[in-house]
């Protein structure tokens, strides 16, 4: 059983996305990021960092694993699903899924902070990260032009952690058009029946998209 910390963001759907395509028994603990949850002892113990996704092992003496990436490779070689066992095929996913670490991941985020959450609008800002984020979208586009999924034929990690970020390209204000081979590689991964779950696991906040940025906007002045 895996115990799974984790909130309706991008990086926590990951998580419930990977475990609901393995297969993997798991529990939720959804943390509450407005009230604090993640800054807490009991959390902080298991990240010290205080940011979630973070996970439990219950059948591995109660190992735990924090980063998403980190999460998703252990889960992978938990599991023998959606990390190649080819050296050549697993270090291609590998580097997909740090180009979503280092690039789309940070990127996005700063987008939605200087577009959506700062109460100040910093147009310099905004443009910068709305920018580099559509290039890097650029870049998955010509990935995608010759192949199915980010790392080939096979749908894997690298592609669990990446669509959680582009999928909400409107709310960063990122344009996509005319990028077709990205669009078609969002709406089919959104087709998958353990997709539609783990998207839901948790369930986001019951805000207006309004209410959200103004509720994140205190966290962010905080």
């Amino acid at each position: 059983m895996i115990d799974l910390y984790t909130a309706a963001t991008p990086n926590g759907y990951k998580i419930s996305i990977a475990l609901e395509e393995m297969g993997l028994k798991y529990r939720v603990h959804h943390l509450d990021l407005m009230e604090g949850d993640q800054k807490k002892p009991e959390f902080l113990a298991i990240n010290p960092n205080g940011r979630i996704p973070a996970i439990i092992d219950r059948d591995n003496n109660d190992f735990a694993v924090f980063e998403s990436a980190a999460i998703l490779i252990y889960l992978a070689e938990k599991s023998g699903k959606l990390l190649p066992a080819h050296p050549d095929k697993r270090s291609q996913t590998l580097q997909w899924l740090m180009f979503q670490m280092g690039g789309v991941g940070p990127m996005m985020d700063q987008a939605n902070v200087f577009h959506r959450y700062l109460p100040e609008k910093i147009p310099t800002a905004i443009e910068r990260y709305q920018h580099e984020s559509r290039r890097l979208f650029e870049v998955i586009n010509h990935q995608l032009s010759d192949n199915r999924y980010l790392s080939g034929d096979d749908y894997t990690i690298a592609d669990i952690a990446t669509w959680p970020w582009v999928r909400i390209f409107e709310w960063s204000g990122v344009d996509i058009s005319g990028l077709e081979h990205l669009a078609r590689w969002i709406n089919e991964i959104a087709e998958r029946p353990a997709v539609q779950i783990g998207i839901v696991t948790p369930a986001s906040l019951d805000f207006s998209d309004e209410e959200l940025a103004e509720q994140i906007s205190k966290m962010v002045s905080k």
